[in-house]
């Protein structure tokens, strides 16, 4: 995109949101047009539903707003590429998130900044969790976006952090269907992930098979991961005070690689961006193996541009924008994921329903191409296929419910 266009498509943004003041809204699903009908949708008709929800707090899923509502939960502490700006400044992003569910796969979603630095964030989300039907982190710094997902797993609600999981699904399904379009072996690549944030760590351990059922997923041959510091290797000093960093190191670079970006690339079929823009060269991509696969996936400006990645020698080239081919962007993921958990009252997001969604992506483009590996994002029959996959999953993984 130029940079003039750029500058259109912002200021247009602006006077968007001025001009709504915002993208969402509530609407009642019941009239209010005489007295019957505030005594039916309030008091004192809606004591009873209360006493009926006081009896079985698992009724709060046939009679309100739980079953299909879910919370967009953020601390507004990495938002895009914008970084820690807050809770109010996180709320533009959280309605288009919101207005996406809606719009995709019919979920009513609700935005809830905090501000930065909020102590007691996971006690106060396990306290929202009642009226939600599940619970989509968003924008959370590494790596208490980690922390906080694991503490909330016990909560009864599907609890994901689309940052790192729809993600990763997303890369998992191009994947796929790129060794489907050049004859590549899943099993056999090497793959150089710049990045070991929120998307990185999860996009490696879902690759990899990290932390998941051997019998579920198919492992890469090897995985290098980049930080700004270069390559992440068993050795490297202060690896001890991050041990998400410390997993990568014990369970990836099986030869012990040391270096920059550069020479992780060297011999490399895979690199998978989720890092900063333009740290990736030409001549890194010639550096790879013949026919390399490139997705380059930070925002606004990808780590290469395709054009010039093309240039280079790259096969199939990936960015999260949508106006360059292949967009890999976890919009692919998340509404069908939660459309499918809202519809058989998931208690959580098993491994086995994000791998069932990556397959179902992946499986929705009949004839991959270079140019296309993955759906358009804004087909809804996407979400459709995604959750009757997730909703399967969910089943056999023990993860559904049923409601009286």
């Amino acid at each position: 995109m130029a940079r003039g266009k750029q500058r259109n498509v912002y200021a247009e943004s602006l006077d968007l949101h001025r001009k709504y003041r915002g993208k969402i809204e509530v609407y009642s699903k019941v009239p209010i047009a005489n007295r019957h009908d505030l005594s039916l949708a309030y008091t004192p008709g809606v004591a009873e539903v209360c006493r009926e929800i006081h009896k079985d707090k698992d009724l709060a899923y046939k009679y309100t707003l739980k079953a299909n509502t879910i919370a967009i939960v953020t601390d507004g502490s990495r938002v895009l590429s914008l970084g820690n700006i807050g809770g109010y400044a996180a709320i533009p992003v959280m309605e288009g998130k919101a207005l996406l569910f809606k719009k995709l796969a019919g979920i009513d979603a609700f935005p809830l900044c905090f501000e930065r630095y909020h102590m007691e964030f996971a006690e106060d989300i396990k306290n929202i969790a009642p009226v939600f039907g599940g619970i989509a982190l968003e924008d959370i710094a590494a790596p208490r976006c980690f922390e906080l997902e694991e503490s909330l797993q016990g909560i009864g609600i599907p609890v994901m952090h689309d940052d790192q999981h729809g993600t990763a699904v997303v890369v998992l399904a191009a994947l796929i269907n790129a060794c489907r379009v050049t004859d590549k072996k899943f099993e056999d690549l090497n793959i150089v992930v710049s990045g070991a944030g929120a998307a990185g760590f999860a996009i490696t351990r879902m690759l990899k098979c990290i932390g998941y059922n051997p019998d579920l997923c198919s492992s890469v041959n090897d995985i290098i991961v980049c930080d700004k510091k270069g390559i992440i290797h068993r050795h490297r000093d202060g690896l001890y005070a991050n041990k998400y960093k410390f997993i990568i190191a014990e369970e990836t670079n099986r030869t012990g690689r040391t270096g920059t970006l550069a020479d992780a690339l060297k011999g490399a079929d895979v690199c998978i961006g989720v890092s900063v823009p333009g740290i990736v060269t030409p001549a890194m991509v010639r550096s790879m193996n013949r026919d390399p696969i490139i997705f380059a996936l930070a925002h606004p400006m990808p780590e290469i541009l395709p054009a010039d990645a093309r240039q280079a020698g790259a096969a199939i080239i990936g960015t999260g924008r949508s106006d360059f081919p292949n967009q890999i962007n976890y919009a692919l993921a998340f509404p069908g994921i939660f459309r499918g958990a809202l519809d058989v009252h998931s208690t959580r997001i098993s491994d086995e329903m994000k791998i069932a969604a990556a397959h179902a992506i992946a499986d929705f483009v009949k004839q991959p191409r270079k140019d296309r590996i993955l759906p358009a994002i804004l087909n809804r029959n996407v979400v459709t296929a995604v959750a009757a996959a997730v909703r399967k999953a969910a089943v056999e993984s023990g993860c559904a419910r049923t409601i009286g």
